[in-house]
């Protein structure tokens, strides 16, 4: 894989132009074109910027095939997700996903509802009160588990919160094996769905009875996924629509 195939690769994934990345670097359209050709090398300081503006490594930049990167993440699509009832926890720990997980799988078996359901769909996110001082001094960190309630499934039991999710558009993006690498896959892949929300005039939205995000993780045919969802509001949608459809 050549340098300027590179290039190329990560100027598409951004949705630039030609045009458009030249003025951003400086620098005129043909020089870009000639970089993605590779008939010229970038000079060094221009190798820095483009990691930079790109967030990756020099490196990789430079030897490694970065287009595999389209085997990692599916297409960012909007999805409209009905209205849900989900039962969750919030748990703040040195190892809060692996231990709220672990809560609810419990509680999940206690309640009834695994029996129920054996796969009933269980969600997560971030949970973003925690002082600095509880990360940077003890290490602690957040993190809510969720189960979706199905439909016609009905429980007392206690220990969790009962909450009602409003029916909503997400941005949706599928990542592959996220936890390979996943201080670089994750992040990466929310990282492509802001770009998608601010490329399709659409905005990230906090509202009242919608979760502002959240992630699902499963198993299929022996690989692991994980599909992150923000939610997602348009300016002008009826164009919006027409650019993924």
């Amino acid at each position: 894989m050549s340098l300027g195939t590179n290039i190329q690769y990560l100027r598409k994934l951004n949705r630039l132009t030609q045009e458009q990345f030249a003025e951003k670097m400086n620098i005129s359209r043909q020089t870009v074109s000639r970089w993605e050709a590779d008939e010229v090398t970038p000079e060094l300081d221009k190798l820095v910027e483009l990691c930079s503006m790109f967030s990756c490594k020099l490196d990789e930049l430079v030897r490694e095939n970065m287009s595999f990167k389209e085997e990692i993440y599916s297409k960012v699509e909007i999805r409209k997700v009905p209205s849900f009832k989900m039962a969750r926890y919030v748990m703040i720990s040195p190892n809060p996903e692996d231990d709220v997980q672990s809560y609810m799988r419990k509680w999940g078996e206690k309640s009834g509802l695994l029996a129920f359901d054996s796969k009933a769909k269980m969600i997560g996110w971030d949970f973003p009160f925690v002082s600095q001082e509880q990360q940077t001094r003890f290490g602690l960190h957040g993190y809510v588990a969720a189960y979706v309630i199905p439909e016609g499934f009905e429980t007392n039991c206690p220990g969790v919160e009962f909450a009602q999710n409003l029916e909503a558009e997400y941005a949706v993006i599928t990542v592959t094996e996220p936890f390979v690498q996943p201080f670089e896959r994750i992040p990466t892949g929310y990282k492509h769905i802001m770009e998608f929300l601010q490329a399709n005039n659409f905005k990230d939205k906090q509202c009242d009875d919608i979760l502002g995000c959240f992630e699902h993780e499963y198993e299929k045919n022996g690989v692991y996924y994980m599909d992150i969802y923000v939610h997602a509001a348009s300016v002008t949608k009826a164009d919006a629509y027409s650019t993924f459809k």
